[in-house]
């Protein structure tokens, strides 16, 4: 009867040590196999581009409901972007008009990188328009821009080190509709994103 008792016991059981290893194990390789495949820098490059060229959208946008021009100003320097909504239309920052800042994100900045240059120029901003010493796109209540132009974007490692070519992102934006072009860089040549 003892017998019977302690093999009850040992089918009612949980895992064994052993068991609980070799799981461990195999799961260690799995990872150790995917994880130099991984590129996390080209994510952050892709995140940042769809997020800036939805707030490029969004600012057009909201020129178009509140039907005032929206002053778009790259600030280069600090990776970031100046969104003025300017309801006199002055051109200038009044004292009650709103201005947001958006960072591109982490380990993103502006800049072609290695890759090679589209047809709106080679510059991080390829607007010629300044405002407060910083190139500018505006969006008027039409849902146009000021003009043809756009920026890059790319990794760090890129800018720094040169190479990694394809962490680069390019954004359009269409004088008549104002519609921006997503473009992503994949050797040998640039590939339209949405």
């Amino acid at each position: 009867m003892r017998r019977l008792r302690s093999s009850r016991c040992a089918s009612n059981g949980g895992f064994t040590l052993v068991e609980m290893v070799m799981v461990m194990v195999v799961i260690g390789i799995m990872v150790a196999m995917v994880a130099p495949k991984l590129d996390v820098t080209r994510y952050q490059v892709e995140s940042a581009m769809q997020g800036i060229g939805t707030t490029l959208l969004a600012a057009q946008r909201l020129a178009v409901t509140r039907q005032y021009d929206v002053i778009v100003s790259f600030d280069v320097a600090n990776n970031q972007l100046l969104i003025h909504e300017d309801a006199n239309n002055d051109g200038v920052v009044g004292a009650t008009e709103h201005v947001r800042k958006v960072l591109l994100g982490d380990k993103v900045v502006f800049g072609l990188g290695a890759a090679p240059a589209r047809p709106m120029g080679a510059g991080p901003v390829t607007f010629v328009k300044n405002v407060g010493g910083l190139k500018a796109v505006v969006f008027h209540r039409g849902g146009s821009s000021s003009e043809q132009g756009g920026f890059y974007m790319t990794s760090q490692r890129a800018a720094t080190l040169g190479g990694y070519a394809s962490d680069t992102r390019a954004v359009e934006i269409e004088r008549a509709t104002g519609r921006a072009t997503w473009w992503r860089y994949s050797a040998p040549s640039w590939i339209r994103g949405f």
